[in-house]
């Protein structure tokens, strides 16, 4: 039975932990930085290994983001470094994030990700971490089902756009069909906002649909 459920908004709870590059306290480990922590079923199991792939080809790409990797499973971590050794030997890709080796369920109890109907592995939980160790977005995948780490990556430059440039993103930003690479100006919540934003109804910056949306490009 899951200890609980992690909350959106709320740091991350303090988890110790034993990974392919020793011992870590998260979220402490990653001050100052995004991480991505992300579940799977088993080591040496079919489309976990291609998610691996997935993530490992693609681990450049979050550190440009100042985002790190970080994986789970409920296997040691003896069993960790002998299947990053074969994915490299039959692959020929460099897994070089950390593992975190859970065989007493810890993490994933702490964490929810272990649903009984599904089994006793880990479901495919992935969950993104702002710099400060706040939890800022989870989502999961059934077994069966491997993840998109192209949406995985997305979803962290949507989040870390959102702060910067305090806007909201739209749907497959940035190809939105509708709106491209624009994006939002967070509606208003009361009536004077709602008065301001009215009032940009002929600005040149914006693309006025209403009070309650307007969008425009990132930096204006």
């Amino acid at each position: 039975m899951n200890k609980g459920f992690p909350v959106l908004g709320e740091r991350l709870p303090t988890l110790k932990v034993q990974t392919t590059k020793g011992d870590m306290i998260l979220p402490d480990a990653y001050e100052g930085k995004w991480f991505v922590l992300f579940s799977h079923p088993g080591d040496f199991t079919p489309v976990c290994t291609t998610e691996f792939i997935g993530f490992a080809k693609a681990h450049d790409k979050f550190k440009e983001i100042n985002t790190e990797l970080i994986g789970h499973s409920i296997d040691g971590v003896f069993s960790h470094m002998k299947w990053i050794e074969w994915i490299k030997e039959k692959v020929d890709v460099d897994v070089n994030f950390p593992v975190i080796a859970d065989e007493l369920g810890r993490t994933a109890m702490e964490l929810g990700m272990i649903h009984e109907a599904k089994g006793t592995n880990t479901v495919r939980a992935v969950f993104i971490v702002d710099d400060k160790g706040i939890l800022r977005l989870i989502m999961y995948y059934p077994q069966e089902v491997g993840r998109s780490i192209d949406e995985v990556l997305r979803a962290t430059k949507a989040l870390q756009a959102a702060d910067i440039h305090e806007v909201a993103i739209p749907e497959n930003w940035p190809h939105n069909d509708f709106l491209g690479d624009q994006v939002i100006m967070k509606p208003a919540n009361n009536v004077d906002l709602a008065n301001e934003r009215k009032a940009l109804k002929d600005s040149k910056d914006v693309t006025y649909l209403d009070w309650w949306f307007i969008h425009k490009d990132i930096n204006q």
